[in-house]
């Protein structure tokens, strides 16, 4: 029997998130809830929804993995010719979602997005394990394909062209930086009264106020 998911409550709670407590800065903060979500949410505390809009209009959404964070912005590194590269490439503007239920915490942020510099995507990844690194070359993604042996044959004979040598980076692979315009912290709280503090970049400076919830 299916479950009536209606009927599924839960309470949240966790510590109070007052403005007059927050730094000025929404960076210092982000990195303050990251570093716990990390601890708390093992390899998942990294994982965000990524929002793009095609050039119709149109919202997509997929979880990406954050994979640097300063603050210039938000890192994260795709196939340049995928389904969200397209879609950044004509509205360079996106959303991400943090969601870390261990904390009963959100993350909302919003901005514009840029490509990172190549010594940027280089660097990350060099970095990757090696199967990961022949991934980017032996699928590009989000194209159809007729079945799996498709991937498994490509597989082969990427493996046979770098036996032995470094892979390289593929120029249809790289980093994206999400800058942030606005940042919403969420922290659950009993009764769905939860606080919701937003920060939001005003002629380069940050201004910080509540919302109700």
């Amino acid at each position: 029997m299916t479950r009536d998911i209606s009927a599924i409550r839960r309470d949240y709670e966790g510590g109070s998130l007052d403005e007059g407590n927050t730094p000025e800065s929404p960076v210092n903060l982000f990195q303050e809830w990251l570093t716990l979500a990390l601890e708390s949410e093992g390899d998942d505390g990294n994982a965000m929804t990524l929002a793009t809009v095609d050039s119709q209009g149109l919202p997509h959404a997929r979880v990406v993995l954050l994979k640097g964070s300063d603050d210039r912005g938000l890192v994260f590194f795709t196939n340049y010719h995928s389904h969200k590269g397209s879609e950044l490439a004509n509205v360079p503007h996106a959303a991400l979602v943090f969601w870390w239920p261990s904390l009963s915490r959100q993350v909302r942020i919003e901005g514009s997005v840029e490509i990172v510099s190549e010594a940027e995507s280089d660097s990350y990844f060099a970095s990757r394990p090696r199967g990961s690194q022949l991934g980017t070359w032996i699928a590009t993604q989000s194209v159809e394909i007729p079945d799996r042996n498709w991937i498994a044959e490509r597989q082969k004979r990427y493996e046979q062209l770098y036996e032995g040598q470094d892979v390289k980076r593929p120029a249809h692979w790289g980093g994206y930086r999400v800058v942030p315009e606005m940042i919403e912290f969420w922290q659950g709280q009993p009764s769905r009264l939860h606080d919701r503090i937003r920060y939001e970049r005003r002629e380069g400076e940050w201004v910080k106020y509540r919302l109700a919830p």
